[in-house]
């Protein structure tokens, strides 16, 4: 043991006199591969070494490799100044509908720092030719296929751009995923037709609007008459409700002047029975031996100051039911007249 370890000890030293830095940048993660297996596996290690470090391995019998972990930007545009490319770029396809177009698409992915390693063995040796070769690749492929679904007329309506942009993004991220990148949106920019067919499509568009101002116009007279056939709604309504107040008011001034009208019918009614009563009373009075002499007496009140005359009753006298008593009366008031003043009685009596 101690001569392997004094053997060891000068190979060690030499060693790591002749190891050289390997760095990692902020965003960077670092991937080593050991060519000669000394004293580990041959091959690439699966390791991740992380952002921003300085790692010293040997020359010549370990390889390295970074990759960039950041939001990366794919753009295949029609312009040349902001694609990709020098050069048009943009996906080149046809509408479900038969007609050409060309769409303008960037996909934002960034790769998955645990499968860098997976990434250096079996996909590709650094970020250009990740991007290049594979992320291009199939960015370039299945979006035409699913942009095409839609017919031409839809690319003007976002919603259905977004929402074919969601599928493509999830389509691409099924097929990227293995491969260790993580596809984080699709986005669509400008789109375009052939001109000939642009001009018809933008006549449409004038068309239609002009046939949706009038839709509008249409619409806002049918709302006005909705408004005035409301006003005049409350205006029946205001007058059914007068009409019900002056209904139930001179229904209670009704219902009160019968109350009032009952209340002193029932007051007469009272007021009757009472003088009733007092009469009946009366008359029970009367019946006695007192009801006789007041009978009498009442009589005699009412006779008082009265003129009377005696008419001769006997059997060869005056007959009443012959007698015309009126014809009597003035007779007899006429020889009253006729008859000296001095042979009157004190009073104008007889």
């Amino acid at each position: 043991m101690k001569r392997f370890l004094m053997l060891a000890l000068p190979v060690a030293c030499m060693m790591l006199a002749g190891c050289v830095p390997r760095s990692t940048g902020e965003t960077e993660v670092g991937v080593r591969t050991i060519k000669l297996g000394f004293f580990a596996k041959k091959g690439v290690e699966d390791k991740v070494y992380a952002p921003g470090s300085t790692y010293l391995f040997l020359p010549f019998v370990n390889d390295w490799h970074t990759f960039d972990t950041k939001l990366q930007n794919l753009e295949m545009t029609m312009n040349p100044a902001t694609g990709d490319r020098k050069a048009r770029d943009d996906l080149l396809f046809k509408t479900i509908d038969g007609n050409d177009i060309g769409l303008d698409v960037i996909v934002a992915y960034r790769i998955d720092p645990s499968k860098a390693p997976y990434i250096l063995q079996y996909v590709a040796k650094g970020n250009r030719a990740l991007r290049e070769k594979v992320v291009r690749t199939v960015a370039r492929s299945k979006p035409r296929d699913i942009f095409g679904e839609l017919k031409t007329e839809e690319f003007y309506v976002a919603a259905k751009r977004e929402a074919k942009a969601q599928v493509a993004k999830e389509v691409l991220q099924e097929m990227l995923g293995p491969m260790g990148v993580i596809v984080e949106r699709v986005l669509t920019k400008d789109y375009r037709f052939n001109k000939e067919y642009q001009k018809a499509i933008e006549d449409k568009k004038i068309a239609d609007q002009r046939v949706e101002k009038n839709r509008s116009a249409q619409h806002a007279a049918f709302e006005e008459y909705k408004r005035k056939l409301e006003d005049a709604k409350g205006e029946v309504n205001k007058l059914v409700a007068n009409v019900d107040g002056e209904y139930r008011r001179a229904k209670i001034e009704a219902d009160a002047y019968f109350e009032k009208q009952s209340l002193l019918a029932q007051a007469i009614r009272a007021e009757g029975i009472a003088e009733a009563e007092g009469i009946r009373k009366m008359n029970k009075a009367l019946t006695g031996s007192g009801g006789e002499a007041l009978v009498k007496l009442r009589i005699a009140e009412a006779l008082q100051d009265k003129k009377i005359m005696l008419l001769p009753m006997s059997e060869g006298g005056m007959n009443l039911k012959t007698t015309d008593i009126n014809q009597l009366i003035e007779m007899m008031g006429i020889k009253a007249l006729s008859m000296p003043s001095d042979k009157k009685a004190p009073g104008g009596k007889k």
